[in-house]
């Protein structure tokens, strides 16, 4: 049943800020016209509108001007379709645009009662943790729940459900084809000259991997490149558990490194490992340094990672 954007606790909250609100209107622009620029409000013959996410359907009375976003791809999503002026808070990990609001609210734990101290009208989150999901909606908050997806279809999609409920349609759709180009025209870059070469892709120095049926593994199989976790024994769900012997056996042709950040892993360091010297990547200079949070979120950057990858392979 779609739920309501209404809410007693959030319209008190609303209502305790009133004041500043009108402060800010006081010293808004004497143009009309560009403050309706500003705001957006051309889009507001959108709403209501009732969107559907992985925490059920929502229905959204008005252009959301409050969000809190506890995802940090949300918040990449958020920003790139044009909806920052809307975004009002976003947690500890949401480190990119520079400009987004970070707070030290967690989307690890979760906690309503600092969440709601925003008074938001809606509320992103990439998992459910700790039952927030119903405590937010027990409180009549609107939430979207859009976890990791595992092909670039989903990420377009979270996009567009992202423009819909902001009143960002024709934004999103622009953000989508870009993307789409961009990896179109890496991949094409490319050619036919990596159809077959093996990639080995690295999550931490354990030599966790990601497999063909995972987003970052889609991106390889774009490019041709057979990816020497997918004939990995007991596959951990797209993530198995490689072995440094079981790397050096399949002579990748690339390495790409999506440990740099959390772990200081480098081509350099890849190198020094016993018997690293004799892999292909290695002795050709193909080893990738991406970074942590680009390789592991399912935003717009996706496409930057393809490019990297065509320029790898491009060498």
């Amino acid at each position: 049943m779609p739920r309501s954007s209404s809410s007693s606790p959030r319209r008190l909250l609303s209502a305790l800020l009133v004041p500043a609100a009108l402060l800010v209107t006081a010293c808004g622009s004497d143009d009309p016209a560009a403050d309706a620029d500003r705001s957006g409000s051309s889009s507001d013959a959108a709403f209501p509108v009732t969107v559907s996410s992985d925490a059920g359907e929502v229905t959204l009375d008005e252009r959301p001007e409050a969000i809190v976003s506890l995802s940090a791809t949300a918040t990449e999503m958020l920003f790139a379709i044009g909806a920052d002026e809307q975004v009002v808070a976003v947690d500890s990990t949401s480190d990119f645009p520079a400009e987004a609001p970070t707070t030290d609210l967690s989307a690890y734990t979760p906690n309503a009662e600092a969440i709601i101290s925003y008074a938001p009208d809606l509320v992103v989150l990439s998992d459910d943790i700790n039952g927030i999901v119903d405590a937010l909606e027990t409180l009549e908050v609107p939430v979207l729940l859009l976890p990791a997806v595992d092909d670039l279809e989903g990420s377009y999609d979270q996009l567009r459900l992202l423009g819909e409920a902001t009143g960002r349609t024709d934004d999103a759709d622009d953000v989508v084809t870009d993307v789409q180009d961009r990896i179109d025209a890496a991949v094409a870059s490319v050619g036919g000259a990596a159809e077959g070469q093996r990639v080995y892709h690295e999550l931490d120095p354990s030599y966790y991997s990601a497999d063909s049926s995972t987003l970052i593994g889609s991106i390889y199989t774009l490019f041709g490149l057979e990816n020497v976790a997918d004939g990995a024994a007991g596959a951990n769900e797209g993530y198995p558990q490689l072995s440094a012997e079981y790397v050096v056996g399949q002579a990748p042709e690339l390495i790409v490194l999506a440990d740099t950040l959390c772990c200081g892993e480098s081509a350099a360091t890849v190198a020094s490992r016993p018997a690293f010297d004799t892999v292909p990547a290695v002795q050709q200079g193909r080893v990738l340094e991406a970074s942590d949070d680009v390789a592991s979120r399912w935003g717009p950057r996706i496409a930057d990672f393809a490019e990297s990858v065509a320029t790898a392979l491009n060498g």
